[in-house]
Parts: structure tokens; sequence; C-alpha cells
């Protein structure tokens, strides 16, 4: 990572306009820097550790309890005293070697509670808060000691509890797929009972919050399961014995994170989780790089091709070249290719083991179209599918990326699909994050880039390892191939920026240019052509797909947009949004002074008036626009696009024409003077 730029103060037991005890010493109080958010920790009458938190005078959680049940050993829930607290404040600006922002400043207050129980072995734990401006982030910490050990976490007992029947959007966990591949559904919470995070919240008092988690590492993602009235406690993922995390003292859970804001937009652009992450181990982030691809991908999910051998294979040295040929004309940097190595012939979904990762089929060169991929400046992106069965990939990934390394492939997409690993433990377990774990720091011995799909959630950790680029973790466009149930709505793609997209970046794989194609289930891109140029501003990814065939692309002014939009970013801003409707994101290049702006509805046209205020003071920009044309609609009519050009600065206020399931993306190029 590069050199903080700003050094940062700290200030232990001190402070005492932000650091209060009252009197009794059982409350201790910690606002954020901007004294907008407060947390309030406290014992209860039996010793039970519990916090609350507010926004501005809001309530954001109600008065909450915190503690951990184990196997075979007593509960540390009660009975607990203060034995010390301290205190510190963070000021410091750190810079990311790829993101939706350059520079992200780390500002917030810490207080650190030492925690001792009362009676019995007096045991130890530290509960650790740390309150930023935009949310708040806590863990428990359970240090070294004589009379805690090994220990098998039974249950979690952090309570997350509101102060009314709120509406939240949500997915379910395990009951419809393993993957995070939901629709996201809005209820009140009162509807619901065990949900994913991230859940994104619109209270009654005009929040909108989303709880989550960060830094998960070695341990079991959270879930959240409705525990009482406007309430809900951790659940965390067990494996197939039921335990739910295996670990020794001295070890540290994954932060559970509170993001709050005003709109819906404050979420999104929240950089909380990522500041709960370790700085990059990675030292020289050089090789480390954004990509936007083609790949022999689609084709297959049309049918066009076959993974597996046979008359349709995909997968060969000539298709390959051609990928290669269409990605150089036209300044893509990547061609995926999926289905070259032993393992795909018949069912390879019932048993994984079969796989390969060095040994490609024989019409498949891949030396010789790794040095031909050289030639044209474009790089293999290499796929690795599992089917869930992590032990035989793990025993083969050393190998792997040594020939991956030695051909110069510096990408993988790995996939897990299978509803388990290793046929029985859930890919969000704490089996599951330590699989996953072990692929990325594997991968960055050998300079490899990571795009995770059928992956656990993110949680930032792309900041400790910023060779994990992208994942999927959601229903990406490949649902508008084969889903029975007719592929992605327009309200999908509207609500993914403040639900999913919390998480991290998504290989969602925008860029559908034909809406022609015929299969079995029906299933369609539902959108117009105008809007899947959107996507590329709308859903971040630092590795980004065209998705459709080369041929398709051929001969459309719309490319244009595609080839030429960022990966990423150095700012970000969301205007007008509102979740599940419509959103407007603005973002800056991160290598020129270009913005870019994609603009998204769902089923329902609608007019949108857009203040430029992002723009520079006092420059003019030529806003190269592409937005749905005349007749444009996603079920009837998608492929209408009106391209056109004007000069603008910031005090222009654009007025945009979305059709039925349209948008809109926009270039802003600064005009020299």
């Amino acid at each position: 990572m590069k050199k903080l730029l700003k050094k940062p103060f700290l200030t232990a037991f001190a402070c005492l306009a932000l650091f209060s005890a009252n009197a009794q010493k059982n409350a201790y109080k910690v606002k954020s820097p901007a004294k907008n958010n407060e947390l309030v920790f406290e014992l209860t009458k039996s010793g039970q550790p519990q916090y609350k938190f507010t926004s501005n005078g809001k309530s954001v959680i109600e008065p909450s309890l915190l503690g951990f049940e184990f196997q075979e050993i007593k509960k540390m829930t009660e009975g607990f005293k203060v034995v010390s607290t301290e205190e510190k404040s963070v000021n410091e600006t750190w810079e990311q070697p790829w993101g939706e922002f350059k520079k992200v400043k780390d500002n917030h207050n810490e207080l650190l509670v030492h925690l001792q129980e009362t009676k019995g072995e007096k045991r130890l734990v530290d509960i650790i808060f740390r309150v930023f401006n935009d949310g708040l982030g806590f863990r428990y910490s359970f240090p070294k000691q004589p009379n805690l050990g090994k220990v098998k976490i039974a249950n979690e007992i952090t309570q997350f509890t509101f102060s009314a029947d709120h509406d939240v959007w949500w997915i379910p966990v395990h009951s419809e797929n393993s993957y995070y591949e939901s629709f996201y559904r809005k209820t009140a919470i009162s509807k619901t009972d065990t949900i994913n995070t991230p859940a994104t919240f619109e209270t009654k008092n005009n929040l909108f919050v989303a709880v989550h988690e960060a830094d998960l590492t070695d341990f079991a993602s959270m879930t959240l399961k409705k525990s009482g009235n406007n309430q809900y406690k951790s659940e965390l993922v067990p494996w197939a014995d039921g335990v739910k995390v295996y670990a020794e003292a001295p070890f540290q859970t994954p932060w559970r994170t509170i993001i709050v804001g005003e709109k819906p937009g404050d979420l999104a652009v929240s950089t909380l989780m990522l500041n709960l992450n370790e700085p990059s181990k990675i030292k020289d982030v050089s090789w480390i790089e954004p990509s936007k691809y083609i790949g022999i991908w689609w084709g297959m999910h049309l049918e066009k091709y076959t993974w597996g051998q046979g008359p349709k294979h995909g997968a060969t040295t000539k298709i390959t070249k051609e990928y290669i040929d269409f990605a150089s004309k036209n300044g893509l940097n990547g061609v995926l290719v999926e289905g070259w190595n032993v393992g795909w012939d018949g069912d390879w979904t019932a048993d994984g083991n079969a796989f390969s990762f060095t040994k490609a089929y024989p019409d498949f060169d891949i030396v010789e179209i790794g040095k031909y991929a050289a030639k044209k400046n474009v790089r293999l992106i290499g796929h690795h599918e599992t089917a869930g069965a992590t032990k035989n990939y793990e025993s083969q990934l050393e190998e792997a990326f040594k020939l991956y390394n030695k051909i110069g492939v510096n990408t993988v997409k790995t996939g897990y699909v299978n509803k388990y690993l290793d046929k029985k433990e859930w890919h969000d377990s704490q089996y599951g994050v330590r699989h996953y774990r072990k692929v990325i720091e594997t991968a960055a011995k050998y300079k490899i880039m990571i795009d995770n799909h059928e992956p656990v959630k993110g949680t930032g950790l792309q900041r400790t390892y910023p060779n994990l680029m992208s994942q999927e973790g959601g229903r990406g466009q490949e649902y508008n191939a084969w889903s029975v149930d007719g592929g992605n709505t327009p309200e999908h793609t509207v609500t993914l920026p403040f639900t999913r997209m919390l998480s991290g970046p998504m290989d969602y794989t925008p860029g559908n240019f034909d809406f022609d194609y015929k299969l079995p289930q029906g299933a369609k891109v539902q959108t117009t052509l105008a809007a899947q140029l959107a996507l590329y501003v709308a859903i971040f990814s630092p590795l980004q797909m065209a998705s459709d065939l080369p041929e398709n692309y051929e001969g459309k002014p719309e490319f244009k947009f595609v080839k030429e939009v960022p990966c990423i970013w150095s700012e970000t801003k969301f205007l007008d949004s509102k979740i599940g409707e419509y959103t407007t994101v603005v973002r800056k290049d991160w290598n020129s002074e270009n913005w870019y702006l994609g603009s998204l509805t769902n089923r329902e046209a609608r007019q949108l008036n857009i203040p430029l205020t992002f723009l520079e003071k006092g420059k003019s920009y030529k806003a190269e626009i592409y937005t749905d044309g005349k007749g444009a609609d996603y079920k009837t009519n998608p492929y209408p696009v009106e391209i056109s050009s004007k000069t603008v600065d910031s005090t222009t206020i654009l007025n945009l024409n979305l059709a039925s399931g349209g948008g809109t993306a926009i270039k802003f190029t600064p005009i020299a003077k």
C-alpha cells in the first residue's frame, strides 16, 4: 500500500468532550468526530454487556445485549464488571491501489472496554467500539488467559434492536441457494425470519441503516435471526457438526457494522467497512490492475457452445484466438475462457473431484494461446470451476497458479457451483471462509488476481488482499439466459447498489446488446440497451465484462461507451436515488479528469433532473450522452439509443428521459481552453 497521506493523531484516556462516563461508572459514551453519532455502552444489573446507538439524536439501535455461548463450557453473557477502558481517536487518509475512491479517510473515535467476570473463572473479554461519522463498528476480542483456551462457539448473542417495525430490504439464508443469488424483497422486520447481511433498513424516523460485518477472518459468517419484536440477533453459519466457530484464545471476531445515513446514497459511498480491515499485506501492488474483458462464457449460457468436449466445445484454440483478436482490436485487455480444462464432461456438478486445473483438453493449447495473447497485448483470464470440491482444488492450487504465472495468466475466475462445499459445509461457514482465504493468499504468492463466484460475502478483505478484485455473490446477468423466473427484473439493478453492493465489488457482467435470443426457459435481459451501458457506472467492479458475443458488438456505435468507460474511480457520488425505483451515480476516472454518469430506472418510465454540481466550477465539459431513444421499452423495444453531445458545466441541469427498464450513460470530458 502507498504511504499514509496524513499521520494519525492518537489521544489515549482523554478528550472528555468526546468520551464520558456517568457517576456510577457503568455507562460509557463515545461520539463520532463530527459528534453526529453516539454509542453508549453499559452493563445491566446482572452484569450483561449492552449497547445502544443514535444518529443526530434519532434512535438507530435500541439497547441490545452482547455476549457468547459455548459448547461444553459456561457461557460468557453476564456477571461482568468493567476493569478499565481505553480511548483513542484516529484521523488518517490512506490510498487504495484501486476502488471507488482513490483516497479513503479513516476518522473515528474508539472506546475499548476491558471486561472480567466477577465470579467463577473470572474470564476476560474486550469489546472494541469505533464510531465514525457514517456509522459504528464493534468487535469482541478474547485475550490469552489461563481459564479460556480452545473453544467451540455455540451462539453469538449480539442483538440489533430497532425502535419500530421498520422496512428492510433482505434476502433469505440458504433456503433458495447458497450464493446470495436471490431477489431482494422489501418487507417489515416482523415479516422476516433469518436474513443475510448486508440488510438495509428504512426507518420510521427517516434514516437509512445497513447492518453487515467487516474483516471476516477465520470465523463464521453472520446472518440475522429475528429474535423478538423489532429485533435480530447474530446467527452464525454453522459447521456440519453444529459448531458455529472453532477458536482458541487469543482471538477476535469480525467487526459488526452499522452504517447510517439520511439518504440511500449515504450508505453506498460509506468506506466504514474498508476502514475496519487491515492494510494491505501485499507490499508490491504494481501487478494488480483493473481489466475490461470479454469471454467464452455467454455462448455457453445461450447453448451455442458447451463447457465439455464435443462438436460444440467452446474453449478451443481456434475460438479463443478469435476472441483474443476481437479484444485486441477493441482495446479490451482480457479474455475469459471457461471449459478449457479436464473435468467438464458429463454431470460435472455431481463430483468436482474430476477437475484438473493444470491439464487442458486436447483442442486447447494453453501455452500457445498464452503466447498469442501476449503478442496481442491481451491477458488470458483463467477459470477454475470446482463444483464445491475444495479439497481437490486445494491439492492442486500451488501447481495451478505456478502454471498460470509461467504462461502469463494474471487473473483467475473461481467457481463453486454446489449447494455445499465438499458435499457438507456451507460456503459462508468458517470452513468456507478458511478455504476462500487460502485461495486468495496462494494467488497473491503467484501474482494472480481473483474473481470469485459462488463466494462468501464480501467484508472489505480487498483492502488487506487487493488481489481479491471482484466477486459474484448476487444475481448477475447470467440469470437473463436460463432462469425459469424470466431473468433479473428492472427493479433488481436499482436495488443492488444499496444492498448487495454494500459488501464490495460485484462481477455482474453487464453489456448485453442482443435481446432476441430464444431459449426454452424464456428468460430475457430486462433492460434497454442504454441501461446496459449505465450498469458499467452503477455497479462497481475493477474487472468489468463485455458480456455479449463479439459479433453482437460489431458495428454498434454504443460499444464505444463500453470500450471507454473505466473500471476504477477516484471519486464516487450517488445523486438522486430511491431503492428499487431509480438511481443516478457519477464517478470520476482514476486516471483523468473525466466523469461518467449512469442512471437507471425500474419498469416505470421517468424523467430525472440532474444538476451537474459535481463538475469542476468554471470549467466546460463535452457531454457524450447515450439515452433511451424514441419508443424504447425494455419489454417491447429495448434497442433504440439516442446518442448526442452537448457542452455543459457545473451550473447545468440535465433532464434525463428514462424509458421503462431504461437508463442513461454519459461521459463528461473537460474542454481545453
